[in-house]
């Protein structure tokens, strides 16, 4: 059983008990996901099944989209509610919706942004998050992220809070982003809550919960090559044998960019190919024969 499912995780849950879960219900022992959701966190959580969860390093770098509620007032040592607060103020007063639409609109594009210390980034060789909990000093690095999108979607004046919707590159801390924009605004801010609602090709709209999965069984099955987020490339049949065997293949045909590609050939799904442009050589990254 090869493939991928999208599973809209819970609040509650982390990714690896999704994955248990997930193991169970199909009997499957290899399962991987794309794209950590802390246990606070709802949305899209992408899970491999058997054979596809080597396909999982190709979704690492998808853009991914976020439903956010700020909260401003106060800020936590840990960019959540779930953390301890180190900072508020008392009758936080929002600007106007304006303000608010200009203030957001300051931060699409290229930012710089810290990742929280609460975090799984790695330290000389250890997570943040465990550094911290040990007691150390723990400082992030700043690191340039891609916002492609940041809307206001409603306000909450009489509690001082505000969802917005983000589109963004891989590597953005939320979190992060919600304390960002409430420095601009000079107030304290946490963030409330957070859904995602998008990992690449994965969509709300055709999530399952865990629940609709149990029912669902290999009907919520995706293919394998569908699931991924890059351009195909269509391999010359008498090209197959070669790809299966490691051998590149020079493109005279087209101009290609630099890059990773699905390669199928006659609507066969091969496998990965790592495409050179200096080159102009298709060379296999990761075969993906039929069984």
């Amino acid at each position: 059983m090869d493939g991928f499912i999208n599973v809209l995780k819970p609040t509650g849950l982390s990714s690896h008990d999704v994955i248990d879960i997930v193991r169970r219900i199909f009997k499957q022992k290899r399962v991987g996901h794309a794209g950590t959701l802390d246990p606070a966190a709802a949305g899209i959580l992408p899970i491999a099944l058997g054979r596809a969860a080597r396909l999982v390093e190709y979704m690492e770098g998808a853009d991914k989209s976020y439903r956010a509620e700020i909260a401003f007032g106060y800020a936590t040592d840990t960019g959540d509610v779930y953390g301890d607060v180190i900072e508020s103020v008392r009758h936080p007063v929002l600007p106007s919706v304006e303000e608010l639409r200009s203030v957001l609109a300051c931060f699409v594009g290229d930012i710089e942004q810290q990742p929280p210390a609460y975090s799984a980034i790695k330290v000389g060789g250890q997570r943040a998050y465990d550094l911290v909990r040990q007691g150390a000093e723990v400082e992030m690095p700043m690191r340039t992220v891609t916002i492609h999108r940041l809307e206001l979607v409603h306000v909450d004046a009489v509690h001082a809070r505000i969802l917005v919707d983000v589109d963004c590159a891989k590597g953005t801390y939320i979190r992060s982003l919600c304390m960002d924009i409430g420095a601009a605004m000079r107030l304290p801010a946490t963030m409330r809550f957070l859904l995602r609602t998008r990992v690449g090709g994965f969509t709300l709209a055709d999530s399952y919960t865990i629940e609709e999965l149990t029912e669902a069984g290999e009907a919520a099955l995706r293919a394998p090559d569908t699931a991924l987020d890059l351009p195909c490339y269509e391999l010359d049949s008498s090209r197959v044998k070669a790809f299966y065997s490691g051998l590149s293949t020079s493109e005279r045909r087209m101009e290609l960019a630099d890059g990773f590609y699905r390669v199928c050939s006659e609507g066969i799904f091969l496998g990965i190919g790592r495409y050179d442009a200096a080159s102009r050589e298709m060379y296999p990254a990761k075969a993906f024969p039929p069984v």
